[in-house]
């Protein structure tokens, strides 16, 4: 592919984006013989250094993508999950293995061995990377796409796989319904030395919360945040002074990342809704169109299934607007019901300290199985 402006290349599906909506909705397509491009602004496999927990309808819906083996090659088992309090009591733990099941048993990996299983059997050429995308314009008829270094692209379909901050989203949908917003609270995270956490385990604090999943034996991915105000100066250095009293495995993960402060990466809470995925030919995936905060690890797992879902409806079906009510009919429900608990889990998070550990034994367990078992059932 040259880097001057050249003849329009037509293709099927234009997707802007080769994250992970952008991968696996490039992937089933491509294994349903549709002719695909993915347009991505990275050169790098996506966040490579980082980790992501894949709950069981993530691992569900990437062996639908054909990778069941390849599960078994990357990252660590999430048998079970541990709530504590701040000073380390257990206020109650979920089998999740037994919950998920064999086949379906939660999984926690590096990000760039996500992209990778993703990527696999993806001819070279149908990701394309360093790409800019300067003008997008769905019509009724087609699509039309350019690119920074005056690349053209037309086809029959626009997808927006580009995340929070979505250029299609930006450039081919109407401003009524849009409701982008940073939830208030910057989050930190990185992979530390495994201190000895063999499980899903959070440490719920008055004014910090730190997560800490297993990798590997080896290393824990931690996820952390401090829900009192902070200032942007004081940065994650107010971990520290928030977890004082957490027990040692914490506090190590966080001093060990401190001493390495460029390790950390920071990442504010957004949340995106929409009244519709859809404009023309133009249709939004996985963050672009739903994200909410990370409080039930959905953001990968809703992006899978919307790719698996549009590409059966776009393979299967040639009216944009039959696709278009198809996919909103199959998929608004469910994001529906992940948004509508992570606001109720959000605001157990926001109760005091002591009221939240005397309510967490007998609603944390009600909430993970409302939360998660109408997720087991087999996506639309």
């Amino acid at each position: 592919m040259t880097t001057t402006a050249e003849a329009t290349k037509t293709h099927d599906v234009v997707i802007v984006g080769a994250g992970i909506a952008g991968l696996a909705l490039t992937r089933e397509l491509h294994r349903r013989g549709i002719s695909v491009v993915a347009l991505e602004q990275r050169q790098q496999l996506i966040d490579a250094g980082l980790a992501i927990n894949l709950p069981g309808n993530a691992v569900a819906a990437l062996r639908e993508l054909g990778l069941g083996e390849e599960l078994k090659q990357f990252g660590f088992p999430i048998n079970r999950r541990e709530y504590r309090s701040s000073r380390g009591r257990l206020l109650f733990k979920i089998d999740e293995a037994a919950f998920w099941g064999k086949d379906h048993t939660p999984r926690c990996m590096r990000r760039s061995d996500l992209a990778t299983m993703l990527a696999k059997d993806i001819p070279e050429d149908t990701i394309w990377h360093r790409r800019t995308v300067t003008s997008a314009v769905a019509s009724d008829e087609s699509i039309r796409v350019t690119t920074a270094a005056g690349e053209r692209l037309s086809g029959k379909y626009l997808v927006g796989a580009d995340g929070v901050h979505s250029t299609v989203r930006k450039l081919c949908f109407p401003d009524d319904g849009k409701s982008v917003a940073e939830l208030g609270h910057s989050s930190w995270r990185f992979i530390a030395t495994n201190p000895g956490i063999d499980c899903w385990s959070v440490w719920m604090g008055e004014k910090a919360i730190v997560l800490l999943i297993p990798v590997t034996p080896q290393e824990v991915y931690c996820w952390a945040t401090v829900t009192s105000d902070v200032s942007s100066a004081e940065g994650p250095a107010a971990l520290l002074r928030h977890t004082e009293g957490f027990p040692v495995e914490p506090r190590r993960v966080l001093e060990e990342a401190l001493s390495e402060p460029k390790s950390i990466l920071v990442s504010p809470l957004n949340e995106i809704r929409l009244l519709q995925w859809s404009h023309k030919r133009a249709f939004l995936i996985g963050d672009a169109a739903h994200a909410t905060a990370p409080v039930w690890a959905q953001g990968a797992a809703l992006a899978l299934e919307d790719s698996l879902v549009l590409a059966q409806l776009i393979s299967e079906i040639d009216d944009p607007h039959r696709i278009s009510d198809e996919f909103h009919r199959l998929r608004q429900q469910r994001v529906r019901h992940v948004r509508m608990m992570t606001d109720r889990a959000s605001k157990i998070a926001r109760l005091p300290g002591y009221l939240r550990n005397i309510m967490m034994p007998l609603l944390g367990p009600l909430s993970y199985k409302r939360t998660y078992a109408p997720l087991k059932s087999r996506r639309p």
